[in-house]
């Protein structure tokens, strides 16, 4: 784990529409300070869902897993580093508070795209965070997406991912609470291990195969958990993150 750091949570927005995310922040602006925003947003709203999370002083954590030839994945990931420049286009009709930070503040490539792919979008953040002058994101490697089945091998198929990424300079993985503990004596504590398919004591696992409580995972070495239907399906997103954020205590 990152030295001095507690397992902090992200609060995945997977919602369809600005004035989703208007109300999930208002409910949870005291507690959360990292919101996902992945492909049903993005692609529902676009850099706008970005920049409105960042106009209210919230870090962003876009997860668009990006997989495809070195040269796209570049100008998407140069695309990616840009989107926070221009926050007065945001809904200024919300109240603002300053950004604690210049930039988006993590994102995530797909490990399979292969070494070269991982190391060009690593240059590509790099290079576009000292042109337009923010903070390079933490770039991510999505090793095994925690939907899929159980098996043998998966545990050696995220240590290979993994030690790929750290060698085309990612600053960590996305990987189950089942690989975290491995992950991390493996790699050390500055390697960055963000854990999805987390559910709470008593939620279902829904969809997701490989699932562990926030306890578990903080427990396992994961930096960053990430949390979805269970804080924004609840009938009170508050009390449920809260109640998160002291399973992880």
């Amino acid at each position: 784990m990152m030295k001095g750091q507690k397992t902090q949570l992200i609060a995945a927005l997977d919602v369809d529409t600005l004035k989703e995310v208007r109300d999930l922040l208002d409910q949870l602006k005291d507690s959360v300070d990292i919101f996902k925003v992945g492909s049903q947003l993005f692609t529902s709203c676009g850099p706008a869902a970005v920049r409105f999370i960042e106009a209210q002083g919230k870090k962003v954590f876009l997860d668009l897993k990006y997989h495809d030839i070195p040269n796209t994945v570049a100008s998407a990931v140069k695309a990616a580093v840009h989107l926070s420049v221009a926050l007065e286009r945001s809904q200024d009709y919300f109240n603002r508070k300053p950004p604690k930070s210049r930039g988006l503040f993590m994102f995530t490539v797909h490990t399979t795209g292969g070494l070269e792919m991982m190391k060009t979008a690593v240059d590509a953040a790099r290079q576009q965070a000292e042109a337009i002058k923010v903070n390079r994101p933490l770039i991510v490697g999505v090793t095994v997406l925690t939907s899929e089945e159980k098996r043998d091998n998966i545990l050696a198929s995220v240590l290979k991912r993994a030690e790929m990424a750290k060698a085309a300079g990612l600053d960590g993985v996305v990987a189950s609470v089942e690989e975290a503990a491995f992950l991390r004596k493996e790699f050390g504590k500055e390697f960055v291990i963000v854990t999805p398919g987390i559910r709470p004591q008593g939620s279902g696992a829904q969809d997701q195969k490989r699932v562990a409580t926030p306890k578990e995972a903080a427990r396992q070495g994961s930096d960053y958990i990430v949390v979805g239907r269970p804080i924004v399906k609840a009938k009170d997103p508050l009390a449920a993150a809260r109640a998160i954020l002291a399973e992880i205590e």
